[in-house]
């Protein structure tokens, strides 16, 4: 009975750490990554990526846990993470005009490329990034649930 008991406990903590996790993006072009969820612990990373999208883990007061695109991990303060939209391309791709991939390419976008996310529909999602504006499909993009 104990057994079931811990399963059940350990699947209900899976789902719920799901419905928590969330994107956010990174406030400003300098953000420290720390190892707890302190200002007294010490820095793990300096980032230097404005909008750099991260995966909201966990919560504690005024940080947040994060995980980026290359699986690293630490706490951030809150005052350092911002709402805005952006995602990084997992592969290089296709930039097209138009929600589909009959449409117009507009561009060919390389891997790691930082985009900002204007919006999405069920599939796609309009990005921008340098001079380019288009659209890709959702599954390539690391940011967005």
């Amino acid at each position: 009975m104990l057994r079931i008991f811990f399963l059940l406990s350990l699947f209900f903590q899976s789902i719920a750490l799901s419905e928590e996790s969330y994107f956010l993006t990174l406030r400003n072009n300098e953000v420290n990554l720390r190892l707890g969820p302190s200002f007294d612990y010490p820095i793990k990373i300096i980032y230097k990526k404005k909008y750099l999208p991260v995966l909201i883990t966990e919560r504690s007061e005024n940080f947040r846990k994060i995980r980026d695109h290359e699986k690293n991990s630490g706490w951030i303060h809150i005052s350092q993470l911002s709402k805005k939209k952006a995602g990084i391309l997992l592969d290089d791709k296709i930039l097209y005009r138009k929600p589909t991939i009959y449409s117009k390419p507009i561009a060919k976008i390389k891997r790691g490329r930082l985009t900002i996310i204007a919006k999405c529909k069920k599939e796609w999602c309009k990005i921008k990034t340098e001079n380019y504006s288009g659209w890709i499909e959702k599954k390539d993009i690391w940011g967005k649930l």
